[in-house]
């Protein structure tokens, strides 16, 4: 036989044994349980492919003119045909020396639509989709996309959702798509439930977590919708929650979220077991680096004997040790902890155990999910860049400021090998999730007017992670505020918060004047460790009193005088220390949040004086089961003139602020019926807040018992008579009720005062916003 024939002979028997049959979702390839010998076709022709082009097929196929091919290469090239979306059916064969490749072109979207829908807006539908315009029509991918669209109703809490399609072809091959909404109802959480806790009732557990049940306001508050991954973060929460009080065998046996469809409801099940609760027990520091001296890092251990076993304690330490021993120069050393358990005492013993560690160097940062906070935001968030040594409690530390940020609802940080066995690269994978919020609070305008206030404000700007907030209120007397708030968390890329505010606030609350002010302020915080910073201050403010009616025959002497004087301008510079250790700011359990502030104005303007004041206030959880908070407060301050005598604005106000039960301005000097301020204050106040009984915790509303004191005293504005003042003690006491609401944190009080001077003016009602820090 002819060398020639042979080949042909080849040919003819591999067509013959691998045919390829190919429609719509499957491909059936017919071949003998024999291997067919290699083959070569002389040339490839492709047919059917009117829109996409010959050119492009032969692209997309790994069968080449004069190169041997098999069964696997027609495999490969009906898969990669197929992959492209373009062609509905693909058949591949062998005529003698040429490869015929037939093909049905899919349709082509023409345009994209949505109706129905109004919950989620035509934009992000649109990019939640594959299926795009002027790319191919296919089932399988419009199926895939109703369930995108699924899931992301299921994110906002619509579990009932459905969701059909409509085609129309418009000619040449292309059609309209529609997809067709019925958002239903919201789908609720009629009940929380937890099987297996003793250690604390499940109305303690329920603050906890994340999710809520469904109640009045939850279309605002939004934490009745129910996501798997919300349902991970809240069991994280409670294993969080029992490891920080003294229960390191906590575990969660399972959790269950059961859809009664019929009333379009979840129950959430969560079976725990507790185990028994732990204190520590003895704790040391080792070293096996030469030259390191372990006892001297004793001192900065948060862990102690004798305490309740905290997990967040153990990381502190952690945390602590490491920063002193990279200070004394060993950047890879590393320190382990070591528990040693004791089961009679029910004590955990913990050595640090600080090593040398691997030296390993960071390659690279990837960062992935983020599709609106820029890359540079999340990467500042790191102490460590390209090229330096490789720090796991760096990773650490830079996860819980991505997490404190607010603007992800998952930040996932892990580590690979990098190109060489002491090089790592850092995967940072992050969601982004809403970071703007409108709400409803209520404020004060200048010289105690109470008004409403509606403010927009934006925590992640433009994916910048700026901080902007645009605020309006109105009240009674004329009360008017306006402000505007923006803040750049890392200026000239330092950890620098630099920011201005500008403000203006009018109120007629007075029956003889109006009052007046509006300025702005420069400020820049940088931090000083973990819980201190500092904050300088420019402020600029014009003030005016303008006399109404019979003003001149009802003011006093000193407000008269601020009358006839005109406008009045006020330059000051300022700096404040904040030490914060609390660990929430919205209900702080445990922790101090204190400040001092140092103020002097004379920088130009009417006022020339100095002050200092400050404050602080310490929380404890004075009971688990209960969560019953115990706080306790302190406060003074004191004001000199620099010049010849102090106005009026520039002494301190005292009152309901800080001793409830007066007005705002109901403590202190007096002349006649007006307010002048003072020069010195003290004050203290202690309460106790629980939970409303008979109330779901997950309402948000707690009660308070409390205890205030205080006194303002002193005068340097010129009074020619009728000055009333002293500095005894003003007291009173009283209960309350905070509301933790959509629109903020809200405090209704009532004060009974129990000691005070016949001139001071009372208030007994109050409300306010709460933890105003």
């Amino acid at each position: 036989m002819k060398a020639g024939s042979k080949f042909l002979n080849a040919v003819s028997a591999f067509a013959l044994s691998a045919g390829v049959v190919a429609s719509g979702a499957g491909v059936v390839v017919v071949a003998s349980p024999l291997s067919a010998e290699a083959a070569v076709v002389q040339r490839i022709d492709v047919r059917g492919a009117q829109r996409a082009g010959a050119a492009a097929v032969r692209s997309n196929i790994t069968i080449r003119p004069g190169v041997n091919f098999s069964n696997s290469d027609i495999d490969e090239s009906v898969k990669r045909l197929y992959a492209t979306g373009y062609f509905s059916d693909v058949k591949i064969a062998v005529s003698g020396g040429t490869l015929v490749v037939t093909v049905d072109e899919s349709q082509l979207v023409n345009q994209v639509v949505f109706n129905g829908n109004r919950k989620i807006k035509d934009d992000k539908l649109q990019g939640i989709v594959t299926t795009q315009p002027l790319g191919p029509y296919s089932d399988a991918m419009v199926k895939a996309d109703i369930e995108r669209i699924r899931e992301a109703y299921k994110q906002i809490g619509r579990s009932d959702v459905q969701i059909t399609t409509q085609t129309v072809p418009v000619g040449q091959g292309r059609v309209n798509l529609a997809f067709v909404i019925n958002e239903g109802d919201r789908t609720k959480i009629s009940d929380i439930k937890f099987i297996g806790n003793s250690a604390y009732s499940s109305s303690r557990l329920h603050d906890v977590l994340v999710t809520k049940e469904s109640g009045p306001l939850s279309f605002l508050t939004r934490k009745d919708v129910y996501t798997e991954d919300k349902m991970k973060a809240d069991e994280e929460a409670l294993r969080k929650f029992y490891y920080d009080h003294g229960y390191p065998d906590f575990r969660i046996v399972s959790s269950d979220a059961v859809l009664n469809e019929a009333k379009n409801e979840y129950t959430l099940t969560f079976s725990v077991e507790e185990g028994p609760r732990y204190r520590f027990g003895d704790v040391t520091v080792d070293s096996t680096v030469q030259g390191l001296d372990a006892s001297a890092l004793k001192n900065v251990v948060e862990t102690k004997s004798g305490d309740v076993y905290k997990a967040s304690d153990v990381q502190k330490s952690i945390e602590a040790i490491q920063k002193k021993v990279a200070e004394a120069g060993y950047p890879f050393a590393r320190v382990t902890p070591r528990g040693d358990r004791n089961f009679q005492t029910n004590t955990i013993g913990v050595s640090y155990l600080v090593d040398q560690g691997e030296r390993a160097y960071v390659e690279r940062i990837d960062i992935r999910g983020n599709t609106r906070t820029r890359d540079y935001v999340i990467r500042r968030e790191f102490d460590m860049s390209e090229g330096d040594a490789f720090n796991q409690l760096m990773i650490t530390r830079a996860k819980r400021r991505l997490e404190a940020l607010g603007y992800f609802s998952k930040v996932n940080i892990t580590t690979q090998q990098g190109s060489a066995p002491d090089r790592v690269v850092i995967v940072v994978d992050v969601e982004d999730q809403s970071t703007g919020a409108f709400g409803i609070g209520v404020g004060y305008a200048a010289d105690d007017g109470v008004v409403l206030e509606a403010s927009i404000e934006e925590k992640n700007f433009l994916g910048r992670g700026q901080y902007i907030r645009v605020a309006a209120g109105g009240g009674l007397d004329d009360a008017r505020t306006y402000s505007l708030n923006f803040t750049e968390p890392y200026f000239l890329g330092y950890r620098l918060a630099a920011g201005f505010d500008v403000f203006k606030s009018q109120t007629s609350s007075n029956d003889y004047y109006d009052y007046n002010e509006q300025g702005f302020t420069l400020r820049v915080t940088a931090p000083i460790t973990e819980d201190l910073a500092t904050t300088f201050r420019y402020t600029y403010k014009e003030i005016s009193y303008d006399g109404t009616d019979d003003w001149q025959a009802n003011l006093s002497q000193p407000f008269q005088d601020l009358v006839r004087g005109g406008d009045y301008v006020q330059s000051s510079i300022s700096q404040t220390l904040t030490y914060n250790t609390l660990d929430s700011m919205t209900l702080p359990r445990e922790g101090i949040y204190a400040t001092v502030t140092h103020e002097f104005a004379g920088l130009g303007g009417d006022s020339e004086y100095y002050k200092i004041y400050g404050r602080a206030r310490y929380f404890q959880l004075l009971s688990d089961e209960l969560d019953m908070i115990g706080q306790v407060a302190v406060g003074a301050g004191h004001v000199v003139a620099t010049g010849d005598h102090l106005n009026v604005f520039d002494q301190f106000t005292f009152g309901g602020r800080q001793v409830r039960g007066f007005k705002n301005d109901g403590i202190g000097p007096r002349v006649g019926s007006d307010a002048i301020g003072g020069t010195t204050y003290f004050n203290a106040s202690a309460e106790v807040s629980v939970p409303m009984p008979a109330l779901p915790q997950d309402a948000g509303l707690r009660a308070n018992l409390f205890a205030d004191a205080g006194t303002l005293y002193g005068n340097d504005v010129p009074v020619s008579s009728g000055l009333q003042s002293d500095n005894s003690i003003r007291a009173s006491v009283g209960m309350g009720v905070t509301w933790a609401s959509p629109f903020g944190a809200l405090r209704f009080d009532y004060a009974v005062p129990v000691a005070k001077e016949d001139y001071d003016r009372e208030q007994r009602f109050r409300f306010s916003m709460a933890n105003q820090f």
